[in-house]
C-alpha cells in the first residue's frame, strides 16, 4: 500500500510500526525520523518560521486565518505522481496541517482515489486508538496492537513508580504553557499526560478541549506549584528561551522547559516519552531517569 502523510506524528506512527516503506510521501514539517524527508517526497510546504519571535508567529497565523488564507500549500502534482492509496490527515487543527476536507478536494480534481483517513485524537485513550486505526488500515494490525501494548506497559510503569507519592497526597498543581506570547495554556491531550504523570493540571482547558488563552494573572492565580513551557513546534533549546519569560511573569514558582514537538504536542508514541519526562519533573525521587535533551529546570 502507498501510504502519504500530512502529519508529522502520522509520520512517526508509520515509522514506529516498521512501515516506513510503504510511506511515499511526508510534509516539510516531518522531522522524525530525520531522514523521513530527505527518503520520502514532500508534497506539503509552508512557512518557514524559524528565526521568527512567538508573538510574530502569533500574529502571522492570525493574519493568514484572518484572511481566509491556508498556512500549508499542497504540491498537488507531486501528490498526485505518487499515486497514493491511503493518505494520513486531520481535521483538528487549522494552525497544525491542512483540513482533510482540502485534501479530499484536491484528490477529486487531480481524479485521485485515495482513501482520506482524518485522524483527530483528543485525548491520550484517542492516541493509541489512531495508532491502531493506521495500523488496521495500513495491512498492519498485529504490530500496531503490539506497538501500542508496550506504550500502555510503560505508562502502568509510570503510574507504579508515582503511586505512592499520589497515594500521599502529592500529586503538584502543574500548569503546562503552550505557547508564551501571547500565553495559550495546552489542552487536547496534556492534561492526560499530566494526570499519568502524577501531578494535577491547573489552568489548564478541559481534557480534550482546544488550548485556551490566558492571561499570566490567571496563571498565576490557578496556584501552579509546577510551570512546564512546551511551546508549540519547538525543541527544548527554543522552549528554555521562551521559558524566560514565565520566570519574569511567575516569580517563585519552578519552571520547566520540555522538548515539545519531540513529547507532548505531537500526537503520536512518543507522548509515553513525554509522560515519564513529565513524571521526572513532578516526582523526581520516583520516577526514572530522563535521557538528556529532554527537560530543563529554569527556575
Amino acid at each position: 500500500m502507498r501510504v502519504v502523510s500530512l502529519l508529522p506524528s502520522a509520520t512517526e506512527i508509520v515509522y514506529a510500526l516498521g512501515l516506513d516503506d510503504q510511506l511515499v510521501g511526508v510534509t516539510f514539517e516531518c522531522d522524525e525520523p530525520a531522514r523521513a524527508r530527505q527518503d520520502k517526497t514532500v508534497v506539503i510546504g509552508g512557512r518557514d518560521t524559524a528565526g521568527m519571535t512567538p508573538g510574530a508567529i502569533d500574529a502571522y497565523v492570525r493574519d493568514q486565518l484572518a484572511a481566509g488564507q491556508d498556512l500549508y500549500t499542497l504540491r498537488a502534482d507531486a501528490l498526485a505522481a505518487l499515486a497514493p492509496e491511503l493518505i494520513l490527515t486531520q481535521d483538528l487543527c487549522r494552525v497544525c496541517a491542512l483540513p482533510a476536507g482540502q485534501v479530499t478536494d484536491a484528490l477529486d480534481y487531480l481524479g485521485c482515489t485515495a482513501q482520506v483517513l482524518s485522524l483527530d485524537p483528543h485525548r491520550l485513550d484517542d492516541v493509541l486508538a489512531t495508532i491502531l486505526t493506521i495500523g488496521r488500515h495500513a495491512g498492519a494490525p498485529q504490530r500496531a496492537e503490539r506497538l501500542v501494548a508496550e506504550l500502555r506497559r510503560r505508562l502502568a510503569a509510570v503510574a507504579d513508580r508515582v503511586a505512592g507519592q499520589v497515594a500521599a497526597g502529592h500529586h503538584p498543581a502543574v500548569a503546562v504553557i503552550e505557547w508564551v506570547d501571547p500565553p495559550f495554556t495546552a489542552g487536547h491531550w496534556v492534561p492526560d499526560l499530566v494526570t499519568a504523570a502524577g501531578g494535577r493540571p491547573v489552568s489548564a482547558a478541559e481534557p480534550g478541549g482546544r488550548s485556551a488563552s490566558a492571561s499570566w494573572e490567571q496563571i498565576a492565580a490557578a496556584r501552579p506549584e509546577l510551570v512546564v513551557v512546551a511551546p508549540c513546534g519547538f525543541g527544548l533549546d527554543d522552549a528554555a528561551a521562551q521559558a524566560e519569560l514565565a520566570v519574569r511573569q511567575l516569580p517563585g514558582v519552578a519552571v520547566w522547559a520540555i522538548d515539545a514537538d519531540g513529547l507532548v504536542v505531537r500526537p503520536g508514541p512518543r507522548l509515553v516519552d513525554g509522560v515519564e519526562a513529565l513524571a521526572a519533573i513532578v516526582h523526581p525521587g520516583a520516577a526514572a531517569a530522563v535521557p538528556a535533551g529532554r527537560i530543563r529546570r529554569i527556575a
